[in-house]
């Protein structure tokens, strides 16, 4: 082979291993941030099994607010399915955007509950609605460090994709952007009060 055929060789195959090390980037960043989304999804599920639990125990004291109680359950059974979703396809623009809407859906039920537990004495000082208080609120702050490892690791790898040269391979290889997941969507969830039994 000529010394021109060897330097054709070289350059495709030093194209080759760029183009190699480029994917396995894109790979890894990719199942960074779905592992970094399988910890919102533990975070959750615990969340969802304390509220069931929360519900049942107020239930016998707050008789006149079945309403209230049957938006939390409602909510709750909402943002399970929009987790499971989320979980099938972390980074789906369309699955993020549904849980964060559920979730703040449900932030929401639990809040007018809280309110509404204010004007109960009796089930301030029941040690179990206080131990799930606390349970809850140590879950909410879990689910608050999740989300954020995870929108981190969404904005490296959305970053990476989006950077040249990347950005070729990427599309080539249908790398797609993933959606960041947004704590909550509307003025009205934002003013809902926050779980506190103090």
């Amino acid at each position: 082979m000529s010394t021109g055929g060897w330097i054709t060789v070289g350059i495709v195959a030093v194209i080759v291993i760029w183009a190699i090390m480029i994917y396995n980037g894109l790979v890894a960043l990719r199942n960074r941030f779905k592992n970094a989304f399988s910890q919102i999804d533990v975070q959750l599920k615990r969340r969802y099994d304390l509220i069931p639990n929360l519900v049942e125990s107020v239930k016998g004291y707050m008789t006149h607010e079945r309403g209230t109680l049957e938006a939390v359950v409602k909510a709750r059974g909402d943002a399970v399915g929009a987790s499971q979703r989320a979980a099938a396809a972390p980074g789906d623009p369309a699955a993020m955007r549904g849980l964060a809407q559920a979730e703040g859906a449900l932030g929401g039920a639990l809040g007018r509950l809280m309110a509404v537990f204010e004007q109960y004495p009796d089930l301030k000082a029941n040690q179990n609605v206080l131990g799930l208080q606390e349970e809850l609120t140590s879950t909410e702050n879990k689910v608050a460090f999740a989300r954020q490892a995870f929108n981190d690791s969404v904005m490296e790898y959305n970053t990476k994709r989006e950077s040249f040269p990347d950005i070729v391979f990427a599309s080539l290889l249908r790398f797609d952007a993933a959606e960041l997941l947004q704590s909550i969507d509307s003025a009205e969830e934002r003013k809902a009060p926050k779980v506190s039994f103090s």
